[in-house]
C-alpha cells in the first residue's frame, strides 16, 4: 500500500530537524552540541528509537485495520491509499502543460511528411517555458547593453573598489568598538581619563612589585625617565608588556593574562609617568627615547 511520504523518508527528516533545532538553541560554541555535551547525544539517540517505534506502532495499527475489513473494504481502502493527492495531480498537470506537447491522441495533427525509415517527425512546439526564458533573457540583454553600454554603468572593477572602501570604512568602526584588536601595531597613546584609571589599577596591581608604586623602579627599571631598555612610545612599551622583556632577565609576557585593551591602557599609564618625581628614583637604564613626530 503506498504512501504519500515512505518511512525511510520520514524518520531520517524528522529526526535531522529535531537534531537541527538541539544544535540552533543549545549554546556548544564551535563544537556540535552531541559532541560537547554527550546527554545530547543520548537525547538524540532516545529520538530516534522514539521515532522508529512510532513508526512500527502505526504501520502494525495500519496492518491490523486493513485485515479486520472485508473485501470491498479492502479494495476501498487499496485505492484511497493509492490515489494521486490533488495537489500532486495539480503539479503533474502544470508540468504537462509546461512542455507544450500534443497528447498522443492528437498527434496526427502535427506529424510531418518526413518518413525516415518508418519513423515519423511530428512538428512539436518549443515548450512555453523555453520560450518565455528566451524572450526574458532578450529583454536583459537590451537593459544590460543601454546601462553598461550606453549609459556607462559601474563595470565590475568599479563595484569592487566600491565595496572594498565601504568594508574598510566598515572594519575602522568596528574597530572603535572592538577595543581588543589592536596590537603593537595599531595601538595609540590613550589620554582619557577613564583609560589612565584603568591603566594605573592595572599597574598597582600587578607591577608594583617591580617598578615601585610611583613608577621609580626596583627590580624593575624606572619609569619616569627619559631612558628606556627596549624603546620607549606607546608601541614599544605595548610590545614590551605583551611580549615581556629581555630573555632570561626581563619580566614576563603579560599577554597571557591581561587583555590587549588592558595592555594598551597600563601602558598609557607608564607613559603618563615620564617626568614625575618619585621618592626614590633608580638609576637610569638604556637609552634616551626621542618621541618621532611625523611631518606635516
Amino acid at each position: 500500500m503506498k504512501k504519500l511520504i515512505p518511512s525511510y523518508i520520514r524518520v531520517p527528516v524528522l529526526f535531522f530537524l529535531i537534531a537541527g533545532l538541539v544544535e540552533y538553541f543549545v549554546d556548544s560554541g564551535n563544537e556540535p552540541a552531541f559532541i560537547k555535551y554527550p546527554i545530547v547525544l543520548v537525547f538524540l539517540l532516545l529520538v530516534l528509537v522514539v521515532i522508529i517505534s512510532i513508526e512500527g506502532i502505526v504501520t502494525a495499527l495500519d496492518n491490523i485495520l486493513y485485515q479486520s475489513l472485508d473485501e470491498a473494504g479492502k479494495a476501498r481502502y487499496i485505492a484511497n491509499r493509492t490515489k494521486t493527492p490533488k495537489f500532486i495531480q495539480k503539479i503533474k498537470d502544470l508540468y504537462i502543460k509546461s512542455l507544450g506537447q500534443k497528447p498522443i491522441s492528437q498527434e496526427s495533427e502535427i506529424i510531418l511528411d518526413h518518413n525516415y525509415d518508418g519513423i515519423r517527425e511530428l512538428d512539436n512546439s518549443l515548450p512555453p517555458w523555453w520560450k518565455y526564458a528566451f524572450y526574458v533573457s532578450i529583454v536583459f540583454a537590451i537593459v544590460y547593453m543601454l546601462k553598461y553600454e550606453v549609459f556607462n554603468g559601474d563595470s565590475q572593477i568599479d563595484e569592487y573598489e566600491t565595496e572594498l572602501a565601504d568594508a574598510k570604512i566598515a572594519i575602522e568602526e568596528y574597530k572603535k568598538t572592538a577595543k581588543d584588536l589592536v596590537d603593537a601595531n595599531t595601538v595609540t597613546l590613550l589620554t582619557d581619563a577613564s583609560d589612565l584609571n584603568a591603566g594605573k589599577s592595572i599597574f598597582q596591581t600587578n607591577c608594583v612589585a617591580c617598578h615601585m608604586a610611583d613608577g621609580g623602579g626596583g627590580i624593575g627599571p624606572n619609569l619616569t625617565d627619559d631612558h628606556w631598555i627596549l624603546g620607549g612610545g606607546i608601541k614599544n612599551v605595548f610590545h614590551t608588556i605583551s611580549e615581556g622583556g629581555r630573555d632570561g632577565k626581563g619580566m614576563i609576557a603579560w599577554k597571557q593574562s591581561l587583555k590587549p585593551a588592558q595592555i594598551a591602557q597600563v601602558a598609557s599609564y607608564v607613559l603618563s609617568l615620564q617626568g614625575t618625581t618619585p621618592a626614590k628614583p633608580k638609576e637610569a637604564e638604556g637609552e634616551i627615547w626621542v618621541e618621532e613626530v611625523a611631518a606635516e
